[in-house]
């Protein structure tokens, strides 16, 4: 038994983190709860998505009965995850918040906050799991596996992580939860970017950025039509862009955000979409940097299947990553990341697809 081990859990009122501290106060640990609030706004009706989250996790720590804690990071989410995501957008990029909040809130301010309540660990409801040496392995579940989200947090953090739920898969979590008469148990996954949730996309950005509208043109000059704003559409995009006329549907192959055109073309296997190489920079490896060129495997967005590639050094703080298949929609500015069967090594952003 752990009776004399604290683990602090961060708990965001969803099942998962619910699950989390049942089973850890199963195993036998001293659990504290922890509720990180990160967004403050109300919804045009008023509601308020963080406060709801919140009674959730108060009703679960009662069933539990175990002590909670709020600690805000809204003023540091702001800048240190908001602020990027809203000057990639400008650039017309299409950024990934959730790889910025768990390496600069999670993995650093709350596991920070968590040490010092005197938790010996930081627990979180992620479907990972930590192997041999510290390492950073995928959850059994190949459906909600979220490594892809964590290869920027670094590896010294890794010794005082749990991932209780990582052997298990959802249906397995959701079972736990309901025999357990947990308040969370039939609550829905949320999906998508946090702060936005199930508003509209447009309206949302629309209070902070002002977009200007160009052009939709094929490879070769055309001009099909008008968009809304560049951050509005990413590679591989079909829906949304309001591009009538005979034949197959029009998706996004490329992006000009010097000229602000957005680049379509017709089929969802078209040439374009498909790509061999790219060039990722921003570099982050769990440990030390495997030995350079790597066979491995790769991820270019989060539910793709690893593909085998070779990653190989193009200059200091940047490889080029060969794909032994073409890729489809590779993007600039996510994140490509490493696998070695079961490990995350790490990963980077990606810069340039070639």
């Amino acid at each position: 038994m752990n009776r004399s081990k604290t683990v602090v859990v961060g708990m965001s009122g969803g099942v998962d983190s619910s699950v989390t501290a049942l089973l850890l106060k199963q195993q036998g640990y001293n659990v504290i709860g922890m509720f990180m609030k990160n967004w403050e706004e109300k919804h045009p009706d008023g509601s308020c998505r963080s406060a709801q989250d919140f009674e959730d996790v108060v009703q679960v720590c009662k069933q539990l009965e175990i002590p909670y804690y709020v600690v805000s990071f809204v003023e540091e989410y702001r800048d240190q995850v908001f602020a990027h995501f809203l000057e990639e957008l400008k650039q017309g990029h299409t950024p990934n918040p959730d790889v910025l909040c768990n390496r600069e809130i999670k993995f650093k301010l709350l596991y920070e906050k968590a040490l010092s309540l005197g938790g010996e660990a930081l627990a979180t409801g992620h479907y990972c799991q930590i192997g041999a040496d510290a390492t950073l392995l995928k959850g059994t579940d190949p459906n909600k596996d979220q490594s892809y989200f964590l290869y920027a947090i670094p590896g010294a953090v890794l010794p005082r992580v749990l991932f209780p739920i990582g052997h298990l898969r959802k249906p397995e979590v959701r079972r736990i939860a309901k025999e357990a008469g947990l308040a969370t148990s039939e609550k829905k996954d949320s999906t998508g970017i946090c702060f936005i949730g199930k508003r509209d996309f447009k309206e949302f950005l629309g209070q902070y950025i002002a977009y200007q509208p160009g052009e939709f043109r094929r490879l070769n000059g055309e001009v099909i039509g008008q968009h809304d704003g560049m951050a509005f559409y990413t590679i591989g995009q079909r829906k949304g862009m309001a591009i009538g006329g005979a034949g197959e549907a029009w998706f996004v192959v490329g992006k000009d955000p010097a000229r602000n055109i957005v680049y379509v073309e017709q089929g969802a296997e078209h040439p374009a979409l498909y790509r061999n190489e790219l060039i990722a920079t921003e570099l982050s490896w769990i440990h030390t940097p495997p030995p350079l060129p790597l066979r491995c495997t790769a991820k270019v967005r989060y539910r793709q299947p690893e593909q085998e590639c070779i990653v190989e050094t193009l200059t200091e703080g940047s490889v080029r990553v060969r794909f032994l298949k073409p890729q489809r929609a590779v993007t600039p500015r996510q994140s490509v990341v490493f696998y070695l069967q079961e490990q995350c090594l790490g990963g980077g952003m990606i810069s340039d697809i070639l």
